[in-house]
């Protein structure tokens, strides 16, 4: 495949990777945005640790790509690289089983050597990937990663491999950054003799932060949503890093995560007890009444049931939840919650069970299948998060019809509407402050609604249902990104794939408004009507462009303005071919004013349009007339070619500011052969009761006329005769002066060319 339709290389390294290794959000992520990504116009492939808690299942599966040794400090370790093709997205799994052949992927007191040995790994095996893959864009995410940006400025910069790749470093929580001891800068990184490299990654004392690194050597930053972004670079959210993120504020953006809407999917979904739609949401209440009878609560279809599912620590609002829970309970609100964590909120969870036997289920433990169905049976989902990056739970709960109640922060802000009710809009229920009293305020404002309108409770549950958190959204936001770190690689448009012209057309611009109409283009302009208007039909050109200089930007405007004046250019002759066919002396002198365009095409100054179009314009009948009627009255012939003189002048004059403005025509033509063709025209437009007598006799094929050529009576060859001495006679120089005074005007043109040329 040539370069000028190749795709867009990505290598998407993280820790963990669904359905092979998931623990949390990143996962889900890693899991998903690569299909999204090749789906999108990429070649994706993703690096993930092979972890011996991964299946047998995909293990017997994978192929040995390569092996090769890696240097870590004093170390060489060795590395293989295993490949499996999972869902049409490659993964290559980084085999070392000293640093990942263990029970579970965190946790150990070597997390900053095994990770760091990962983000060696992945940049020293961009040499030794399969097919020849060459990488454009490295994207790496968290902190298990965040080496492998400075590694591959450090190390490798120079390398032909590496000077084309980009790097992009996603946050997905920067409350887990990688902090370990300042004695993994030389033992284990082997950075510490570079300066540059010590200053940027020590956050301490005694400390080094992995993402702090990659912070500060990454070509660009995301995180998972874009209130998440701003948060971050305020001392409250930012953790430390806020003045790293405040400086490189620029190169910071947050695009929001989505789901597996084919997973989550409550219309397929075999983990529900019935499936159901957006249109037919009987099922939903079969879903309740056995999750209900499932969890041990009483089966009531006039009570709202909400539910939780979520690690419970104090970050996920879990003070806010034991604060309210009696509250909410004893105020006729159905409350279950799935998940694990901290014993304090375990115990507290447990002890509230027990207390409102029937009203509160409490089911301490991981279980994926029991979370599908709480999603499906609940009516509402409650997320009191204290910060939270994006949030996968609450997109999931409305793509089941559940509304979600969650604090106005991070992703959560983002992906819930809070319902208004003078409206009737919105998609959930939320709250601003870190309040539990809030917080319960929040939950009965969802539970009158169930209670009182019913009515427009299922009018939310619909709109929630119809929300897009495809992953498609967000990897279009990521193909933007790519693109602006590298806009020589073209876009790739899946179904355009048949109609190459309209993706090629677009980089040439100033070639294309050059571009002057070819001689049969005049003969029917009615047919160029519709390139007349080509935006529509380069419906995609701004996704193209989006990350080129702006200087295409002009060039771009530059070619409709041409288009649109090539038609007003053509128009007059297109007229005037009409009367020739009647012989007619005026459509001559048209058709010969056109001819200067056609019959040489590759002189394309503004000069030679705007005289086309001033002679073109110019009410050649009566003139003519004149010409026939009084042969020897010489005055009256000399007032008419001064009076004809007069109105070119001021026409050439209008039209050579419009010429003015078209800065795409071609540098190659000279100023001296522009001020020559214009001094010549302007004398045939000095000139025209002569030429057009003259052009009755001249054949007009040359302008683009059709077959028939006029046959000039006698008394017009003798007006020719006659207009052609008085051309000859020392008047003509006066009518000639005009031109004459306009030669610094098209070397102004051409300057003026040659400054867009420069932009």
């Amino acid at each position: 495949m040539s370069d000028n339709h190749r795709k867009m290389n990505v290598v998407f390294a993280s820790a963990e990777a669904a359905p092979f290794v998931k623990t949390g959000g990143l996962g889900d992520v890693a899991g998903s945005l690569p299909a999204a990504l090749q789906k999108a116009g990429a070649n994706v492939i993703v690096m993930v640790p092979l972890y011996g808690t991964i299946s047998d299942e995909y293990k017997n599966k994978m192929e040995h790509v390569a092996e090769f040794y890696v240097s870590l400090g004093w170390r060489n370790e060795y590395c293989g690289l295993e490949r499996l093709v999972h869902n049409g997205v490659t993964y290559l799994f980084v085999d070392n089983k000293r640093y990942f052949d263990r029970d579970y992927p965190y946790g150990f007191f070597d997390d900053g050597e095994r990770f760091a040995f990962f983000s060696k790994a992945i940049t020293e095996s961009l040499q030794y990937l399969p097919d020849g893959f060459r990488p454009d864009i490295l994207h790496c995410n968290d902190w298990h990663t965040a080496l492998a940006p400075v590694f591959l400025r450090e190390f490798y910069q120079g390398m032909p491999l590496y000077e084309n790749v980009s790097t992009i470093f996603s946050i997905h929580n920067i409350a887990f950054q990688g902090q370990f001891s300042a004695k993994v800068l030389e033992d284990i990184c082997g950075l510490a003799h570079i300066p540059a490299a010590a200053f940027q990654l020590t956050c301490g004392h005694d400390a080094v932060n992995f993402m702090q690194g990659a912070l500060n050597y990454s070509d660009a930053i995301t995180t998972v949503s874009p209130t998440y972004a701003g948060e971050i670079q305020t001392p409250a959210y930012g953790e430390h890093l806020d003045g790293v993120l405040r400086r490189r504020r620029e190169a910071l953006q947050g695009i929001v995560n989505g789901i597996d809407t084919d997973h989550f999917n409550p219309e397929t979904d075999p983990a529900i007890a019935q499936n159901f739609s957006v249109s037919d949401r009987s099922g939903k209440a079969i879903c309740k009444a056995k999750l209900q009878e499932e969890l041990g609560l009483t089966v009531r279809d006039d009570q709202p049931l909400m539910t939780m599912v979520t690690r419970l620590t104090r970050q996920k609002g879990m003070d806010l939840v034991t604060y309210a829970l009696d509250r909410i309970l004893s105020n006729g609100v159905q409350v279950a919650v799935l998940g694990t964590g901290d014993y304090e909120y375990e115990n507290a969870l447990r002890y509230f069970a027990s207390k409102y036997p029937g009203q509160m289920a409490a089911r301490i433990q991981f279980d994926p299948a029991l979370s599908q169905r709480m999603y499906a049976g609940s009516d509402m989902f409650l997320m009191p998060s204290l910060f939270e990056p994006c949030g996968l739970s609450q997109m999931i709960a409305m793509r089941y019809g559940t509304l979600p109640v969650v604090r106005e922060t991070g992703g959560l802000k983002d992906t819930v509407i809070p319902y208004n009710y003078e409206t009737g809009e919105g998609t959930g229920f939320s709250f601003a402050n870190f309040n539990g009293d809030e917080m319960g305020d929040a939950v009965f404002r969802g539970a009158r609604l169930f209670w009182d309108n019913h009515d427009a409770w299922n009018n939310v549950v619909t709109q929630a249902m119809n929300q897009d958190f495809s992953w498609t959204r967000s990897a279009s936001k990521y193909m933007d990104l790519y693109r602006w770190m590298h806009p020589e690689v073209p876009v790739w448009v899946p179904e355009l794939e048949e109609k190459p012209e309209e993706i090629v057309e677009e980089p040439k611009t100033d070639e294309a408004a050059a571009e002057q109409p070819k001689a049969e283009e005049v003969k029917a302009p009615e047919a160029e009507a519709p390139a007349a208007k080509p935006a529509p039909a380069k419906k995609p050109a701004p996704r193209k462009t989006a990350a080129k200089k702006p200087a295409a930007k002009p060039a771009a405007e530059a070619v409709e303005a041409a288009k649109e004046e090539t038609p007003a250019a053509k128009k007059p002759a297109t007229k005037a071919a009409k009367p020739a066919a009647k012989k007619h002396a005026a459509a001559a002198a048209a058709a010969e004013a056109a001819e200067p365009a056609a019959e040489k095409p590759a002189v394309k100054t503004a000069a030679a349009k705007t005289v086309a179009r001033a002679v073109a314009e110019t009410p050649a009948k009566p003139a003519a007339a004149k010409a026939a009627t009084s042969k020897t009255t010489a005055a009256k012939a000399t007032a008419s070619k001064a009076a004809t003189t007069t109105k070119a002048a001021t026409k050439a004059t209008a039209a050579k500011s419009t010429a003015a403005k078209t800065t795409a025509t071609k540098a190659a033509t000279a100023t001296k052969t522009a001020a020559t063709k214009t001094a010549t025209a302007k004398t045939i437009a000095a000139k025209p009761a002569a030429e057009e007598a003259a052009s009755a006799v001249k054949p007009s094929a040359k302008a683009g006329m059709k077959d028939e050529e006029p046959k000039a009576p006698s008394s017009s060859v003798k007006t020719a005769t006659a207009a052609t001495k008085a051309a000859a006679k020392p008047e003509s120089k006066s009518a000639a002066t005009p031109a004459a005074e306009k030669k610094p005007a098209a070397k102004t043109v051409s300057s003026a060319r040659k400054t867009q040329k420069r932009r």
